[in-house]
């Protein structure tokens, strides 16, 4: 009988102790087969068929973990694009709530637009923050920098009571953390961190009304029978949220769709007491050498102030970590063990 150890093992044999999937996530054996399959295909010439069943199957997964319909979900190349599409269907004069700091593509295409005001407050504030005329509010699930936990049931709760819509970037959360998307009006996450994916693939999820967003963006895919949109503009939009896709990058969905069944045969939950014990044993050795990390309760990301600066060494030892605004960066992930803490915890204690 296959337990979460043997699945896990059977999957990744990484050469390092990497500690820094909140930057990207090593991809499992699994995946690597299948893109160099997809690769196979294109190299002898053979039908393609298969990698666009690829972009289907990878979109229904996603629709299960987000615990949404699958004509809800949009299939694009990265979280600037959702959230540009989010920002040019808003009117002018909106206001737009974010957290401080939060991760640039959730912010900037508001930013660029020029004539939207854009207000930002520390992560703790955002649900509070929320006030009569904000239009959305635009923020992480999980910060990239410091892995700190947005209280999302009040912030929907506020968003409610005030007529603001909602936008939820779920990058540093899928695939750890339990997700309900239908609770926001959008929400997005890229494939390459935490879902173990190759770059190059984002999911939206937008409401069943698409909630007055334009397809700006879309091509051929778009269209409700794409073979027949290949020419002139799209007669008919797709009826779903397909309609928002994004020329699909079939290799990397030809991963995917592998990583994304790994997800769900090892089970969100199960990923997320095993990513959190590592995360909970790493800050209870850091108080042990005298360190205090970021306060972020219930994340896998820990940050700890002032240790940045020992990346490099970390590097040459055959540790991988992140060195955010002097803050070293540790992300702990299914394929991390006890003994990827502890090796860690005796560096930094020399």
């Amino acid at each position: 009988m296959e337990t979460f150890e043997s699945l896990v093992r059977a999957e990744f044999a990484p050469k390092s102790t990497y500690l820094n999937t909140a930057s990207n996530g090593l991809l499992p054996a699994r995946t690597v087969t299948a893109l160099h399959e997809a690769a196979l295909l294109r190299a002898e010439g053979r039908p393609l068929t298969s990698l666009y069943e690829d972009v289907e199957a990878s979109r229904a997964a996603y629709a299960r973990l987000a615990g949404v319909p699958v004509t809800r979900v949009a299939a694009g190349a990265s979280v600037a694009a959702h959230t540009g599409l989010i920002a040019a269907s808003l009117p002018a004069g909106a206001e737009v709530l974010t957290a401080e700091d939060d991760f640039t593509s959730v912010l900037n295409p508001f930013h660029v637009r020029g004539d939207l005001k854009v207000r930002a407050v520390p992560l703790e504030r955002i649900a509070e923050a929320v006030r009569p005329g904000t239009a959305l509010v635009a923020v992480s699930a999980a910060q990239s920098a410091d892995g700190r936990i947005v209280d999302l049931p009040a912030l929907r709760e506020a968003a409610r009571t005030h007529g603001a819509r909602t936008y939820v970037d779920f990058s540093q959360s899928a695939g750890w953390l339990p997700m309900d998307a239908d609770a926001y009006d959008y929400s997005a996450a890229v494939s390459f961190k935490w879902l173990l994916g190759p770059h190059g693939a984002a999911f939206l999820v937008v409401p069943e009304d698409f909630g007055g967003l334009t397809p700006v963006l879309s091509g051929w895919v778009a269209g409700e029978v794409p073979w027949d949109s290949c020419y002139g503009p799209v007669a008919e939009l797709a009826h779903s949220a397909r309609r928002f896709d994004l020329s699909h990058a079939l290799f990397t969905y030809a991963g995917l769709r592998r990583s994304l069944d790994l997800i769900e045969e090892l089970g969100v939950t199960a990923v997320q007491a095993h990513d959190l014990a590592l995360a909970d044993r790493f800050r209870a050795g850091l108080a042990a050498l005298g360190h205090e990390p970021v306060p972020a309760p219930g994340s896998p990301i820990v940050s700890v102030p002032g240790l940045g600066s020992r990346q490099p060494e970390l590097s040459r030892a055959g540790i991988e970590v992140s060195n955010r605004a002097g803050n070293l960066r540790a992300a702990f992930h299914l394929f991390n063990t006890t003994a990827d803490v502890d090796r860690l915890l005796d560096v930094l204690s020399g």
